[in-house]
Protein backbone atom coordinates (compact mmCIF):
# COMPACT_ATOMS: atom_id res chain seq x y z
CA UNK A 1 0.00 0.00 0.00
CA UNK A 2 1.11 3.32 -0.97
CA UNK A 3 1.86 6.38 1.59
CA UNK A 4 -0.15 9.39 0.11
CA UNK A 5 1.73 12.26 2.64
CA UNK A 6 -0.74 14.82 3.18
CA UNK A 7 1.31 18.38 4.70
CA UNK A 8 -0.12 21.28 6.12
CA UNK A 9 2.14 23.42 5.10
CA UNK A 10 2.02 26.92 6.62
CA UNK A 11 2.20 24.39 9.46
CA UNK A 12 5.64 22.97 8.96
CA UNK A 13 6.82 26.21 7.52
CA UNK A 14 5.95 27.98 10.86
CA UNK A 15 7.11 25.03 12.78
CA UNK A 16 10.55 24.87 11.79
CA UNK A 17 13.55 27.41 12.57
CA UNK A 18 14.94 26.49 9.26
CA UNK A 19 12.29 27.88 6.61
CA UNK A 20 10.20 30.36 8.98
CA UNK A 21 13.07 32.40 8.71
CA UNK A 22 13.27 32.41 5.09
CA UNK A 23 9.39 32.69 5.31
CA UNK A 24 10.22 36.42 7.52
CA UNK A 25 11.66 37.63 4.82
CA UNK A 26 9.04 36.53 1.94
CA UNK A 27 6.05 34.35 2.33
CA UNK A 28 6.68 32.70 -1.39
CA UNK A 29 10.57 32.02 -0.19
CA UNK A 30 9.45 30.67 2.69
CA UNK A 31 6.89 28.42 0.48
CA UNK A 32 9.59 27.67 -2.29
CA UNK A 33 12.08 26.51 -0.01
CA UNK A 34 9.82 24.08 1.58
CA UNK A 35 8.77 22.44 -1.59
CA UNK A 36 12.58 22.54 -2.82
CA UNK A 37 12.74 20.08 0.46
CA UNK A 38 10.36 17.77 -0.33
CA UNK A 39 11.00 17.34 -3.57
CA UNK A 40 14.44 16.06 -2.93
CA UNK A 41 12.80 14.33 -0.41
CA UNK A 42 10.46 12.91 -2.79
CA UNK A 43 12.94 11.90 -5.40
CA UNK A 44 14.38 9.54 -3.05
CA UNK A 45 11.01 8.19 -1.39
CA UNK A 46 8.72 8.05 -4.34
CA UNK A 47 5.30 8.95 -1.80
CA UNK A 48 2.81 10.73 -3.82
CA UNK A 49 2.70 14.39 -2.19
CA UNK A 50 -0.06 16.77 -1.42
CA UNK A 51 0.85 20.28 0.12
CA UNK A 52 -2.20 22.00 1.02
CA UNK A 53 -1.64 26.07 1.83
CA UNK A 54 -4.10 28.44 3.31
CA UNK A 55 -5.44 30.47 0.12
CA UNK A 56 -6.07 33.87 1.54
CA UNK A 57 -1.66 33.87 1.90
CA UNK A 58 -1.71 32.73 -1.68
CA UNK A 59 -0.69 35.81 -4.47
CA UNK A 60 -3.82 36.30 -6.24
CA UNK A 61 -1.85 34.98 -9.66
CA UNK A 62 -1.42 31.83 -7.96
CA UNK A 63 -3.87 28.52 -9.36
CA UNK A 64 -5.63 26.98 -6.37
CA UNK A 65 -4.21 23.73 -7.46
CA UNK A 66 -0.47 22.69 -9.60
CA UNK A 67 1.82 20.51 -9.62
CA UNK A 68 5.85 20.98 -9.20
CA UNK A 69 8.08 19.13 -9.96
CA UNK A 70 6.06 15.66 -8.70
CA UNK A 71 4.76 17.43 -5.52
CA UNK A 72 0.44 18.44 -5.89
CA UNK A 73 0.13 21.72 -4.74
CA UNK A 74 -3.13 22.87 -3.21
CA UNK A 75 -4.47 26.63 -2.03
CA UNK A 76 -7.75 26.63 0.06
CA UNK A 77 -10.17 28.88 -1.72
CA UNK A 78 -11.18 31.75 -0.72
CA UNK A 79 -12.84 31.81 2.78
CA UNK A 80 -11.82 28.38 3.33
CA UNK A 81 -9.15 27.46 5.54
CA UNK A 82 -6.05 25.30 4.71
CA UNK A 83 -7.49 22.02 7.42
CA UNK A 84 -11.02 21.68 5.91
CA UNK A 85 -8.86 20.69 2.92
CA UNK A 86 -6.69 18.29 4.82
CA UNK A 87 -10.17 16.97 6.78
CA UNK A 88 -11.35 16.22 2.94
CA UNK A 89 -8.36 14.63 1.63
CA UNK A 90 -8.32 12.71 4.83
CA UNK A 91 -11.90 11.33 4.31
CA UNK A 92 -11.17 10.43 1.39
CA UNK A 93 -7.83 8.64 1.74
CA UNK A 94 -8.22 7.35 5.07
CA UNK A 95 -5.38 4.39 6.29
CA UNK A 96 -3.74 5.74 3.25
CA UNK A 97 -2.60 8.78 4.35
CA UNK A 98 0.32 10.47 6.58
CA UNK A 99 -0.66 14.08 7.97
CA UNK A 100 1.96 16.41 8.38
CA UNK A 101 0.91 18.39 11.24
CA UNK A 102 1.68 20.15 14.84
CA UNK A 103 -1.88 21.09 14.66
CA UNK A 104 -3.99 19.35 17.52
CA UNK A 105 -7.41 19.48 15.82
CA UNK A 106 -6.21 18.15 12.26
CA UNK A 107 -4.37 15.65 14.23
CA UNK A 108 -6.99 14.34 16.28
CA UNK A 109 -9.19 14.19 13.27
CA UNK A 110 -6.70 12.51 10.94
CA UNK A 111 -6.54 9.99 13.54
CA UNK A 112 -10.12 9.13 14.28
CA UNK A 113 -10.24 8.90 9.90
CA UNK A 114 -7.94 5.84 10.39
CA UNK A 115 -4.96 7.96 9.07
CA UNK A 116 -1.72 8.38 10.60
CA UNK A 117 0.10 11.67 11.93
CA UNK A 118 3.43 12.91 12.46
CA UNK A 119 4.65 16.10 13.82
CA UNK A 120 5.78 19.05 11.11
CA UNK A 121 9.31 19.12 13.16
CA UNK A 122 9.52 15.06 13.48
CA UNK A 123 9.02 15.11 9.40
CA UNK A 124 11.21 17.99 8.80
CA UNK A 125 13.89 15.84 10.64
CA UNK A 126 13.13 12.24 8.21
CA UNK A 127 13.41 14.91 4.90
CA UNK A 128 16.70 16.12 6.25
CA UNK A 129 18.02 12.68 7.32
CA UNK A 130 16.52 10.90 3.64
CA UNK A 131 18.23 13.71 1.90
CA UNK A 132 21.62 13.85 3.90
CA UNK A 133 22.08 9.80 4.83
CA UNK A 134 26.04 10.61 6.21
CA UNK A 135 24.38 13.07 8.83
CA UNK A 136 23.94 11.99 12.72
CA UNK A 137 19.92 12.59 13.85
CA UNK A 138 21.04 14.88 16.14
CA UNK A 139 22.43 16.79 14.04
CA UNK A 140 18.93 17.79 12.38
CA UNK A 141 17.05 18.65 15.82
CA UNK A 142 16.45 21.42 15.45
CA UNK A 143 14.77 22.20 19.44
CA UNK A 144 16.13 21.21 22.58
CA UNK A 145 15.89 17.53 23.33
CA UNK A 146 13.95 17.30 19.57
CA UNK A 147 15.99 14.09 19.31
CA UNK A 148 15.20 10.21 20.33
CA UNK A 149 17.11 8.89 22.91
CA UNK A 150 17.65 5.54 23.40
CA UNK A 151 16.86 3.58 26.40
CA UNK A 152 17.45 -0.07 27.94
CA UNK A 153 14.11 0.47 29.97
CA UNK A 154 12.00 -2.38 29.21
CA UNK A 155 8.66 -1.86 27.86
CA UNK A 156 5.79 -4.00 29.59
CA UNK A 157 2.34 -4.68 28.67
CA UNK A 158 1.13 -1.97 30.87
CA UNK A 159 3.38 0.41 28.32
CA UNK A 160 1.78 -0.84 25.25
CA UNK A 161 0.77 1.40 22.79
CA UNK A 162 -3.09 1.35 21.35
CA UNK A 163 -3.87 -0.94 18.41
CA UNK A 164 -4.48 2.48 16.72
CA UNK A 165 -1.01 4.17 17.33
CA UNK A 166 0.92 0.90 16.70
CA UNK A 167 -0.58 0.73 13.32
CA UNK A 168 0.04 4.61 12.79
CA UNK A 169 3.81 4.13 13.98
CA UNK A 170 4.36 1.38 11.66
CA UNK A 171 3.36 3.76 8.27
CA UNK A 172 5.19 6.76 9.57
CA UNK A 173 8.56 4.13 10.01
CA UNK A 174 7.76 4.00 6.18
CA UNK A 175 8.56 8.18 5.98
Amino acid sequence: MSLHIVIDGYNLIRQSLTFSVIERRSLEEGRDALLECIASYKRLKHHPITVVFDGADADTHMERRTRRRGIHILFSRPGESADSVIKRIVIRERERSVVVTSDREIADFAAKHGAATIESIEFENKMKMAVHPDMNQADFSDREGGGWTPTTRKKGPSHRRSKRERKSHARTRKL
